[in-house]
Formats: structure tokens, C-alpha cells, sequence
């Protein structure tokens, strides 16, 4: 069945399992060896087919090279050049299952570099990939495509003999294009007619699209086409356009973007990109790199800032026009606890290499600190503010801290050193699980923030970056009108102005109160939710005799943060890493700066957590939790 019937059957009704983005589409980044690796981004590249694009981020004479299955692999072009196609047989060797292989040549494995590679799977509503050989008519050719829906880009390259890259966006519509390899502007110049779900044409005899007896490819990009997600009713791509005024022009999706590809189209400037992988954080410096140019990466604030819903932009000129081409950031629920929560200590990967700690999956939040050093406080920082730092204990504005980097798919790297000591806890963002979120302050009342949890909230930590000021604890079990301190151990504190009320699946509120919405203050909120066998905010009262706590787990929880609401107690974590045994527990106070504590406080129940005695259990005590399994 070709894609385009199995996507009208699924529009149908035809049993069809949900794609994701997480499943068409990966910015993967790696380390140059100079010898032969397999790179696994979960990408069906030999099954689906698609397009693989490859950079080197450190080296400035390294080309942007791309790949694809209908060419074959070893034979790439460039973004950056008009030159024709080249064949490398140590170059990206095969296309697999899960991603490609890659061979010792130094343009795309490059030893001792920083290397980024973003890959496209054939998938209607997503992206197709096309070949053609011109016939050189004055009246053009109809192209065929098997994308399924009005293509929002389309990017042309000769293969056989060398030409600019020719693009057509539907921004700019079919009356001109724009040069992918080059810094021009718009050109009044119609090359393309007809776009629709089916096909393309394209409308003359010139060498850039039909030379005659030409070979070319083409790579085909969807717009808002809704059939992605749960629903089958989301997008995850869009092209689209906007106009820059000399401030800030905020751009709505309809979802936070992970990947993003900009040009000004009514003057010459580069084409530019920047995905969350490699860094662009609120707040500070983004990581972009230009397809038109050869230059290593290098950095620019303010320009590409996402948001919940989008992006927003700072071009300090007023009045110019840009295109883009925007992707939906990982949306694909978790299927287990390992998914989404991973835990190292520097025990284990203690070895000098990068990242620091290690974990499955891209992380998008992580604490760490000493355990067994009294003094030592609890770092917290996320990818969507990377290079920057808190602390749970603390009540600081948050502060720069190089050394604390997310650009890498097995972990985060940080300053703490080396020793057994040394822990993290890393958190991915999930549907249902966990979302983070950052906005400014406007002291206004009933203020609505948008996020991207897909549930409704049971637990959000809010705190101002740009001020001391205390965290703010909304808690599902304790309700609005009260909040905690995440930074102390006070029982909850019943205060109007904070969150008077409770969150929705898309948005949480948020007061006048200064903790959480000072007029210009910068702000971010972690937020957890229930997923079943997977996460589960809750609440118990306290038995002061052993007893157990069932989340709906299977295997047990791997991760147990509880803090009593009723009477000041510190809030603590007990986790798997450090053991949750029939023995000897650890437990670690995120709102204080002492070392861990021991003893046998939990053990192991293969639906939750079973309590031995009084401590987290106090007899008519009231509790809060979070459990991971």
C-alpha cells in the first residue's frame, strides 16, 4: 500500500497506529571518530526512506552534506554549494532501522569534533523525497510526490551537473523562488505552478529545475497538515512567514518548536538554523549554523526564542520579511519510567568524557549535587535555559554557569566533579509526565500561561530567575489558594494571589503575587503530571506504623519525593540509585544543605513504596508526593 492510501484509510478510519514526530524526524548530535560508527537516532531511514543532513559544528571548512535514500547512500550534495552530486563510498555508508551508518571520511566524521546531523522521514504530512530527469520543455514537466497534502517547501537540486539550489515556499508563493546555497534575496523569476497534495510542476526549460537529460532531486515539506499525535489532529510542521517591526514579533505554531530554518526573504541575508538539541535557550546565547556557508557554528540572542505556542523574534530592523520552516518538538508519550527519568552518579562515569551524567534519552531538566556533603546545595537547570543555574535550597536568581550544557542525546554535562558522590536526577519532557515552561511577569491578575503537558498539572515549581525570591509549590492534593516552598521546609501556606486556580490540560494561572508574577520578572515552571505505571502525584495521611503505598507501578517506584504539608518537614528523595532496599535507605533534602541521612526507612513494594515506620508517615500527618517508576 503506497503512503498516500494508508493515510486517506487512517483519515478514514482504518486502524492505524499514532506517528509522532519523534518518529519522522531526529537532530542528532555526535562526536567525529574518524572511523567507521553507527548512529542510532530511531529514525526508519532503510524502511520509510528519507533524507540525512550532516555538519560539522566545530570546523569552518567542512560543508553542510545531504543525503538521501533515493539517490542511494554515499552520494550527497551540498546546502551550501551549486556544486554537482559526489559518490564517497566512506561517507554516510547505509541507511538502517534505526538511523545510518557513517564511514572514517573527515566531512561528516571528522575526528575530535562536534558533529550535528538532522534526518527526515518519508512520511505524508511530514516530507517526501523525489527524483527526476529534466526534458529540457519550455513548457515544464508535472512532478509526482507522495506527500499527501499541499507541500509548504520545495527545495530543488541538479545532480548531475552543477546549479543552485531552487526553493519554492509557499510564503512566497509560485510567482519567484529562493536560492538555498546563496545569501540572495526573492527572485521574480515563476519556476514552479500547481502545487498540490499529488504533485508540483515545474514551468520551463531552465537548468536550475529541467535541464534536458538532467537528474535532480527534490525534497518536499509539508505544511499544518493534522493528522499527527494521539488524535491523529496535530501538526507538526508548518512554513510560514512573518514581518519584523524592530522589537519583539511573537510567532504562534500552535505548538514549541524543536527545529527552525529562517531566511529574509526581501534582502540578502543568510539562511539560518536552530534546534533545541544544540542550544537555544531563553535567556541566553542560541547555537545557529547557516546552510548557505561552510562556517562552524557560532551564536546569537534573541533572535529565535521558543515560546509554548511558537517562537518569537528580535530582527532589529523594522520591515523585513522572513520565511521559515518551523518542526514540533518530541511529543510521543512514555512508555516507561526509564523513559523519562534516568539517575547517575559520577561513580560510574566518572571517566573524563562528555556528557558528565549519563542517561537514555535527551535531557530536558536535571538536579545534582554532593550527597554525603554537608553544605553542598541542590543545582537545577534545563535545556530550554542552558548555561544558566538555580538551586532548590536557595532563593537566588539564577546565575551563569558555562559548564552546564545540554547539547548532547546520553545526558547533561555540569561543574560538580568526579566520585561516587556526585548525583543526578535527569527528567525528559513527556506528554502527561513533565513540561517546562518559561515566561515573563506581568502583575496582572488571572494571568494564563500556556504549556505543552497534554494533561492537566499536579505539581508545578515556580520561581523567578531574574530575582531572589523564594519558590512557589502548587500541589494538586493541597489545592489553590495555598502553595509550599520548594526552598523551605514550611507546612503549606494558605495565601490568596499565588495560585487561585487550578490548572487546565493547556494552561496553569498564576496571581499578582510577586512569587510567581512580578510585572517584567522572568520566570520558569517545572511541571509533573500522572501518567498511569509511569508518574503519580498524590497525598496520604500519616499511620506512624509500616505500611504501603500503591502508585499503580508494577516494578516498584525508582524515585520518591515526599514532603509533609500539615507541620514544617523538609522535603526529601529517596531513589533507587542510592538504594531503596529491604535495608540501608538514603534520603536527600532538596530544601537544605545537609549531606544525605541513612537507615531503613522504605523498601521496595512492587506497586509503589512501602513506608517501615514514622519517618514520611508521622501518625495523622499529612503528605504530598511525587513517585516514578
Amino acid at each position: 500500500m503506497d503512503p498516500v492510501t494508508a493515510k486517506l484509510m487512517s483519515a478514514a478510519g482504518a486502524a492505524a497506529d499514532p506517528v509522532y514526530v519523534d518518529d519522522v524526524f531526529s537532530t542528532f548530535l555526535y562526536d567525529g571518530t574518524g572511523a567507521d560508527q553507527t548512529i542510532t537516532n530511531g529514525i526508519d531511514l532503510s524502511g520509510e526512506g528519507g533524507m540525512v543532513w550532516i555538519k560539522n559544528r566545530d570546523n569552518a571548512n567542512d560543508d553542510h552534506y545531504v543525503f538521501d535514500t533515493e539517490r542511494g547512500a554515499t552520494k550527497y550534495i551540498f546546502t551550501n554549494s551549486d556544486q554537482q552530486e559526489y559518490d564517497i563510498s566512506t561517507t554516510l555508508k547505509s541507511f538502517t532501522s534505526t538511523g545510518f551508518t557513517l564511514g572514517l571520511y573527515d566531512g561528516v566524521n571528522r575526528n575530535n569534533t562536534d558533529i550535528c546531523s538532522w534526518a527526515f522521514r518519508k512520511c505524508p504530512g511530514f516530507f517526501d523525497v523525489v527524483t527526476y530527469t529534466g526534458n529540457g520543455s519550455a513548457s515544464g514537466q508535472t512532478i509526482s510526490h507522495n506527500l499527501g497534502s499541499a507541500p509548504g517547501s520545495i527545495w530543488i537540486k541538479r545532480t548531475s551537473a552543477a546549479e543552485d539550489w531552487c526553493v519554492y515556499h509557499r510564503s512566497v508563493g509560485t510567482a519567484g523562488h529562493v536560492r538555498l546555497n546563496k545569501t540572495t534575496n526573492y527572485t521574480t523569476n515563476q519556476k514552479f505552478a500547481n502545487v498540490t497534495s499529488t504533485s508540483f510542476d515545474i514551468v520551463d526549460a531552465d537548468v536550475m529545475i529541467n535541464g534536458n537529460g538532467d537528474s535532480y532531486v527534490a525534497y518536499i515539506f509539508a505544511h499544518d497538515d493534522q493528522s499527527f499525535g494521539d488524535g491523529g489532529n496535530e501538526a507538526i510542521i508548518k512554513c510560514g512567514s512573518f514581518n519584523s517591526t524592530g522589537g519583539v514579533v511573537d510567532i504562534n505554531l500552535g505548538f514549541e518548536p524543536q527545529w527552525l530554518l529562517i531566511k529574509r526573504s526581501d534582502a540578502n541575508n543568510s539562511w539560518i538554523i536552530v534546534d533545541e538539541m544544540r542550544g537555544n535557550p531563553v535567556g541566553s546565547a542560541a547555537a545557529y549554523l547557516e546552510p548557505n556557508g561552510s562556517g562552524a557554528e557560532s551564536t546569537i540572542t534573541g533572535w529565535t526564542v521558543p515560546t509554548p505556542t511558537g517562537f518569537t523574534n528580535n530582527y532589529p530592523i523594522s520591515g523585513g520579511t522572513f520565511i521559515y520552516i518551523a518542526i514540533r518538538r518530541p511529543n510521543k508519550p512514555p512508555s516507561a519510567g526509564t523513559d523519562v527519568l534516568a539517575m547517575d552518579t559520577r561513580g560510574s562515569t566518572g571517566d573524563g568524557n562528555e556528557p558528565t551524567y549519563r542517561s537514555s534519552f535527551p535531557v530536558d531538566m536535571q538536579f545534582n549535587r554532593n550527597v554525603t556533603y554537608a553544605g553542598g546545595s541542590m543545582q537545577i537547570s534545563a535545556r530550554l535555559t542552558q548555561g544558566l543555574q538555580m538551586h532548590t535550597n536557595l532563593t537566588g536568581a539564577e546565575s551563569t554557569n558555562s559548564g552546564m550544557m545540554f547539547d548532547y542525546n546520553n545526558g547533561v554535562q555540569t561543574d560538580t566533579g568526579t566520585g561516587s558522590s556526585q548525583y543526578a536526577w535527569m527528567f525528559k519532557r513527556a506528554p502527561g509526565f513533565f513540561d517546562v515552561v518559561t515566561y515573563t511577569g506581568d502583575g496582572q491578575s488571572n494571568r494564563q500561561i500556556s504549556h505543552n503537558l497534554g494533561a492537566v498539572p499536579q505539581l508545578i515549581l515556580v520561581k523567578q530567575r531574574d530575582a531572589t525570591r523564594s519558590w512557589a509549590v502548587y500541589s494538586a492534593p493541597t489545592g489553590t489558594g495555598k502553595f509550599l516552598k520548594l526552598d523551605g521546609n514550611d507546612a503549606a501556606i494558605t495565601q490568596s494571589g499565588v495560585f487561585d486556580t487550578a490548572p487546565t490540560s493547556s494552561i496553569f494561572t498564576v496571581e499578582t503575587n510577586t512569587y510567581v508574577n512580578i510585572s517584567g520578572g522572568d520566570y520558569i515552571a517545572y511541571l509533573f503530571g500522572n501518567v498511569d505505571g509511569i508518574s503519580k502525584v498524590g497525598s496520604y495521611t500519616g499511620t506512624g506504623s509500616a505500611r504501603n503505598l500503591d502508585f499503580g507501578f508494577t516494578a516498584g517506584a525508582r524515585f520518591f519525593l515526599y514532603k509533609r504539608t500539615d507541620d514544617s518537614q523538609n522535603w526529601v528523595l529517596f531513589d533507587t540509585e542510592r538504594g531503596i532496599t529491604a535495608g540501608t535507605d538514603y534520603g536527600i533534602p532538596l530544601n537544605e544543605t545537609d549531606a544525605q541521612f541513612s537507615g531503613d526507612y522504605v523498601d521496595p513494594y512492587t506497586a509503589g513504596i512501602s513506608l517501615t515506620g514514622s519517618v514520611a508517615n508521622n501518625s495523622g500527618a499529612t503528605f504530598i508526593y511525587l513517585a516514578i517508576a
